[in-house]
C-alpha cells in the first residue's frame, strides 16, 4: 500500500500540514519559491498545480473553455473542475495575489515609459 493511501493520526496530519504551510510562508522571494516548488514537486505535479491556477485566472478574465483548452492543453473536465473550485477561499486568495501582481507590473511599465520621456 502506498503511504498516501494510509490514514495518518489526525494530530500528526495537522502538524505536518502546518509545517508545510509555515515553510511556504517563510520563503523570502520568488526565487526561493521556485527552487522549493521545483525540487519538492515532480515535474507533472508542478505543472498540474500551475495549470490549475492558470485555468482559474483565465476563467476569471473571461476566457472561453476552448481558448483555455487549446492554450493549456487541458480537458474540458479539468476546466469544469477548476470552475467549481474558483469560489473557494484559497483560490480567491491566489487570484487576488495574481491580479495584484499584474496590476503592479502594468503600473511599473507605465512609470518606466513616463520616466524615459
Amino acid at each position: 500500500m502506498r503511504t498516501s493511501d494510509q490514514n495518518l493520526n489526525i494530530s500528526l496530519k495537522k502538524e505536518i500540514e502546518t509545517v508545510l504551510a509555515q515553510t511556504l510562508a517563510d520563503l523570502r522571494d520568488l526565487n526561493e519559491a521556485k527552487i522549493f516548488l521545483t525540487d519538492f514537486f515532480n515535474e507533472s505535479e508542478f505543472e498540474a498545480f500551475s495549470k490549475r491556477l492558470a485555468i482559474a485566472y483565465w476563467l476569471k478574465k473571461g476566457r472561453s473553455y476552448n481558448n483555455i483548452k487549446d492554450n493549456l492543453k487541458v480537458s474540458s473536465a479539468t476546466i469544469a473542475t477548476v470552475q467549481t473550485m474558483i469560489e473557494k477561499p484559497g483560490f480567491k486568495l491566489a487570484l487576488k495575489k495574481a491580479e495584484a501582481e499584474e496590476w503592479a507590473n502594468q503600473w511599473a511599465e507605465r512609470i518606466k515609459k513616463i520616466v524615459r520621456k
